[in-house]
């Protein structure tokens, strides 16, 4: 064998070698990217009826991932529009990588059925279902009839707009300055008490009320002029 044909055919391995790696690190990385894009399906899959997922690999290369682990850096942010998603790499998830990727997600939200004067409350009849990508809703957009039913418009909403959180509030159970009755519970004993509320409140809220001996303290509204102090 000539020394021609010899560094031919070594040229050749190598070649067919790095064509080997090559190709194994390509599906290393795809098996990479599918890992991530069933975990955000899956994220996702829950708000709404369709889902569907656009990953954007980084241009630089990164070393291979083995046993990708994903995850969601914002966890409180629902998974919806353009997000960051990491992947921890290896056994111990020492290294991590990150990914851009683009979330849509088909589902129903609400929207006024007519328009709303400021201070109205909220019932079926002037709510409406409708279908879209959640995506590209406000970020307080609400989702379900519960959310709206029965709260009061803060300002005067147009037919089809989207309805959002801000603007709604509980009904106003306890206005400023009212007489109020204040109530402690505990094992086996009720104790009631006049108080004078220094803030209006909805239920659920939290507000000051003074004693008659002037002292200050936080009680809950529960109902109408009636408040609960926390044990």
């Amino acid at each position: 064998m000539t020394r021609t044909t010899l560094a031919t055919t070594h040229l050749i391995f190598v070649l067919v070698v790095a064509s080997l790696a090559t190709l194994q690190a390509q599906a290393a990385d795809e098996a990479m990217l599918d890992n991530v894009r069933q975990f955000l399906e899956v994220q996702a899959n829950s708000l709404g009826d369709d889902t569907e997922v656009t990953l954007y690999p980084p241009a630089a290369k990164f070393p291979a991932c083995p046993s990708p682990k994903p995850f969601l850096p914002n966890a409180s942010r629902p998974p919806l529009g353009r997000i960051s998603v990491g992947v921890k790499c290896g056994e111990q998830g020492r290294r991590t990588r990150f990914l851009q990727a683009e979330v849509s997600v088909i589902g129903t939200h609400l929207e006024t059925a007519r328009d709303i004067a400021a201070g109205e409350t909220i019932t079926h009849d002037n709510v409406v279902f409708r279908h879209g990508d959640l995506a590209r809703l406000p970020r307080q957009a609400l989702r379900e009839s519960e959310q709206a039913i029965g709260r009061v418009t803060m300002r005067p909403l147009s037919e089809g707009q989207v309805l959002q959180d801000y603007q709604l509030r509980t009904p106003r159970l306890v206005n400023r300055g009212e007489k109020v009755t204040l109530e402690a519970r505990g094992d086996g004993f009720r104790i009631t008490r006049s108080a004078e509320a220094l803030a209006p409140g909805g239920r659920g809220d939290k507000i000051r009320v003074r004693l008659g001996n002037r002292e200050v303290i936080d009680a809950q509204v529960i109902g109408k002029r009636h408040l609960i102090v926390d044990n």
